[in-house]
C-alpha cells in the first residue's frame, strides 16, 4: 500500500498509515499460504471459517472507503447500509473460491488506499460516523483498519500470533479495550499487569484498593483481553476467568 499522495501533517497519522501498510502485508502473507481446502478450515472466531474472516476484512475495507468518501465529498455515506446487509455480504463472500477471495481482498485494499490518497491534509479532520453511531475524524479510519488487519490475521489460525503484532498496536489495543470495559461498567477492580516491562506498565482500574491482577506479556494480555485464549497469563485469584466482552 503506497503512501498517500496528499500526506497528512500529523506524524502520528503518518505512522499509522505505515502500520496499515505492514498490516496489509501481514494479512496477505497468511492468505497467500492457504489452499482452497485450507480456506474451509475453522478460524478462531466461533461459527466462522477462514473464508468468512477474509470476506469480512475485504468488505471492511470497502466500508471504510465509504466513510472516506463521505469526508471528502461531504455527502453522508454510511459504512454499511445495515448490519444485515454487512452480514449478507460476508456470507456471500465466504462462498467464493480462493482466487476470487484473494481478488476481493486485493481490489478492496487498492480502493481504500486510493481513497486515502485523495484526501487533502485538511480533509483528514472531517467527521464521519461509525456503525455504532460514534462520530470520529476520518483520520481514525486508519486505526480502524489497523485493528481489523492485525487481529483478524491471527483469527485466520495459520500460526500468526499476537507476538507478531507491533508493540505500539498491542499497547493501543489494550488501552482501548480496558477503557471500553470501564465505560460499560465491566471489569471492575480488574488490572492487567505487563510482566517484563520496565518501568512496570498496568492497564485498568489502577485506583482499586484490592484489584484482581491478570499478568502476562503484552502480547499474551491482548490475546486474553480480546477473547482469544488465556495461554501465557495468570491471575492473582488463580486461573484467569474469561475477560469482559471486548466489542
Amino acid at each position: 500500500m503506497p503512501a498517500p499522495t496528499a500526506l497528512p501533517a500529523d506524524p502520528e497519522l503518518l505512522a499509522q498509515l505505515l502500520l496499515a501498510r505492514r498490516a496489509t502485508a501481514f494479512f496477505a502473507h497468511e492468505l497467500n499460504g492457504l489452499s482452497n481446502v485450507d480456506l474451509d478450515g475453522d478460524s478462531l472466531l466461533p461459527g466462522w471459517s477462514r473464508r468468512h474472516v477474509i470476506a469480512h476484512v475485504a468488505y471492511n475495507a470497502r466500508g471504510i472507503v465509504r466513510l472516506v468518501t463521505w469526508a471528502r465529498t461531504d455527502v453522508e455515506t454510511p459504512m454499511y447500509a445495515s448490519n444485515a446487509a454487512r452480514d449478507s455480504d460476508i456470507a456471500v463472500g465466504a462462498e467464493l473460491d480462493r482466487e476470487a477471495l484473494r481478488t476481493l481482498f486485493d481490489v478492496a485494499t487498492i480502493q481504500l488506499d486510493a481513497a486515502w490518497r485523495r484526501l487533502t491534509p485538511e480533509t483528514w479532520s472531517h467527521l464521519v460516523r461509525t456503525p455504532s453511531g460514534r462520530e470520529i475524524p476520518v483520520s481514525e479510519t486508519v486505526w480502524m483498519r489497523n485493528q481489523e488487519l492485525w487481529v483478524h490475521t491471527i483469527d485466520l489460525a495459520t500460526g500468526a500470533a499476537f507476538n507478531d503484532v507491533p508493540v505500539e498496536v498491542l499497547d493501543r489495543l489494550l488501552t482501548e479495550i480496558t477503557v471500553a470495559w470501564a465505560a460499560r461498567g465491566d471489569g471492575a477492580d480488574l488490572v492487567l499487569s505487563v510482566t517484563g516491562a520496565h518501568p512496570e506498565r498496568r492497564f485498568g482500574d489502577l485506583r482499586s484498593a484490592d484489584p484482581v491482577v491478570v499478568s502476562g506479556s503484552l502480547a499474551a494480555l491482548v490475546q486474553w483481553a480480546t477473547g482469544r485464549g488465556g495461554s501465557g497469563v495468570s491471575s492473582s485469584t488463580g486461573s484467569p476467568a474469561d475477560p469482559p466482552r471486548w466489542l
